[in-house]
């Protein structure tokens, strides 16, 4: 029997079928080598250990740390054969970091490209507000840390409502359950005072979710106030450094987002009695100002006659002298108009004489009145004739009387 022939696409399509039922999924630990990016969309590198080295491809926007040549990684991906080159690979969907020393180096390389981009800046905390109504709560429903929330929440301040977003607070999924109860809070209506991300201690690893660059960018995003805690207080993740505000664990965060009870009643109590002191000293500084009022009152009413009649006078003074300088001005005034008016006659005359004789002058220059008198005006081709020898015989005319125009031949000339 002969064997079967088949073409190189047919025997290739038959390795990845093998491949993928065979390793659907596996799971590949190695150090990085050869790292680069292509068009912003493509991740390549190598996984390579003392004896062996493995070709693998990524999409760029599935890398949620930074990852460069020499860190040791695990994988998860599928085994595959590119048809065009014949080239083995491994087809990477997650990855994450070997060991706490490789995670501890992607965070800081993070956290230094995230604070030059001015992610933790200072100057983008917000205030959180002191007395919230609406908090919302994003961590595991079922974790200690959701529990000693709401413990030390009720313990210092009721009457706070509490929504909780039950979310995964490690593993694969964490980032992306995270990022989405953010948007979910940051576009509810009404809104929350304030969001708190919160989970209880761990290794490094199991917090890593917490330091993914896609949670601290959502984090800093926040349209609401955000406050992280995250841990024990040695814990710091870069979602704390993105938050308005860190909490050193979660009991913390309760205490942070709430005032005291107890401590509220004594503030209140403190200002009364302030209060109280500062009412009783500012009655008593009234009761003194009231009395030397008094006093200056008794003081001044002890000569009311001779003083208003000392203002009756001083008034009738003064009216007079207004009225005199009233009077003097009213003659002033009619004078002056007396004067304006007749000054206006005689200019007024004297422009009515200078206009007629103006009048007159252009009168006489114009052609129209010259014609009326019998005058005409003779041209050729719209040229003024003003001399006979400037006519020649069969030269067509026209003649501008007074009223109307004669079309004419010349037929003789006499320059006389």
């Amino acid at each position: 029997m002969s064997p079967q022939i088949i073409t190189v696409s047919e025997f290739l399509t038959i390795i990845n079928e093998t491949l993928n039922f065979a390793y659907p999924q596996v799971v590949v630990e190695g150090e990085v080598s050869g790292f680069k990016i292509s068009q912003g969309k493509f991740a390549f590198f190598d996984l390579k250990d003392d004896k062996s080295l493995l070709g693998c491809f990524m999409m760029a926007r599935d890398i949620k740390l930074p990852i460069e040549d020499g860190m040791k990684i695990r994988v998860t991906g599928a085994p595959k054969v590119f048809p065009k080159s014949s080239r083995f690979s491994l087809t990477v969907r997650d990855i994450e970091l070997a060991g706490e020393g490789e995670l501890r180096r992607a965070m800081e390389l993070l956290k230094k490209k995230l604070t030059a981009e001015g992610l933790f800046d200072p100057a983008r905390k917000r205030p959180i507000p002191k007395f919230p109504t609406r908090i919302g709560l994003i961590t595991s429903g079922t974790s200690a840390a959701y529990g000693d929330f709401i413990k030390i929440l009720g313990s210092r301040w009721s009457g706070v409502e509490v929504l909780l977003a039950d979310v995964s607070v490690q593993g694969l999924q964490a980032p992306d359950q995270i990022i989405g109860a953010l948007e979910y809070f940051n576009h509810l209506s009404p809104p929350v005072d304030v969001v708190v991300l919160i989970r209880g201690g761990g290794s490094l690893e199991d917090l890593i979710a917490f330091s993914t660059e896609p949670v601290a960018r959502a984090v800093a995003a926040s349209r609401t106030p955000i406050v992280v805690g995250v841990g024990h207080e040695v814990d710091v993740s870069l979602a704390d450094y993105a938050a308005d505000l860190r909490a050193a664990t979660p009991t913390d965060a309760a205490r942070l987002v709430v005032p005291d009870r107890a401590e509220v009643l004594a503030h209140i109590e403190h200002l009364t009695s302030l209060q109280g002191t500062a009412l009783g000293a500012r009655a008593s500084e009234y009761r003194l100002r009231t009395d030397r009022a008094l006093s200056r009152l008794e003081s001044a009413l002890r000569y009311p006659r001779e003083r208003v009649a000392a203002y009756e006078a001083k008034l009738e003074r003064g009216l007079d002298r207004l009225l005199a300088t009233a009077r003097s001005h009213a003659q002033a005034t009619a004078t002056l108009q007396r004067r304006l008016t007749d000054r206006t006659a005689v200019t007024l005359a004297e422009r009515h004489q200078r206009i007629a004789s103006l009048g007159r002058v252009l009168r006489g220059f114009d052609p129209q009145g010259v014609l009326a008198r019998g005058y005409a005006i003779v041209r050729t081709n719209d040229k003024i004739l003003r001399q006979a020898d400037q006519a020649a015989p069969g030269m067509g005319l026209v003649i501008q009387l007074s009223k109307g125009h004669i079309a004419a031949e010349v037929k003789n000339i006499d320059d006389n």
